[in-house]
């Protein structure tokens, strides 16, 4: 493995585990000025202070935990991957979803990133809305 592979997984991975700590100041700290996240059935947001904002809300209407967690990196470090399990509970009622009710879900999902200086330039997050939809509406 390539330093640069390695350092590509490390963010990856440092990233994540400050979103299962629920430190989205430490998730900051692993993004590059020239950042854009694309969320899944979303529009993207550009730069730290829209991901700050994003990070404010799912905060108050999600609870989740990441599993089963497994991190790729490119030889070159400039890209990477991550495959894991959503441990959910859905808090307060997310505009045009489901009511919230402390419904529980387990959802897989994944995401892609782009990396620069061992910095996240970009992350893209894929997961299945129609099975959240179906499990919280349960």
């Amino acid at each position: 493995m390539t330093t640069a592979q390695q350092t590509a997984r490390a963010t990856i991975q440092a990233y994540y585990d400050a979103f299962n700590a629920g430190n989205t100041d430490a998730m900051g700290e692993c993004l590059h000025d020239d950042f854009v996240h694309n969320v899944n059935e979303g529009n993207a947001r550009m730069g730290k202070e829209a991901f700050a904002e994003f990070c404010a809300h799912m905060s108050e209407t999600y609870k989740e935990l990441l599993t089963d967690m497994v991190v790729y990196g490119s030889e070159d470090g400039t890209r990477g991957a991550a495959e894991f399990v959503v441990n959910g509970t859905y808090l307060k009622t997310d505009p045009g979803l489901p009511e919230a009710r402390g419904q529980k879900y387990v959802l897989p999902a994944g995401g892609f990133f782009s990396l620069k200086d061992g910095k996240i330039t970009r992350v893209t997050t894929y997961y299945n809305l129609q099975d959240w939809i179906r499990q919280v509406s349960a």
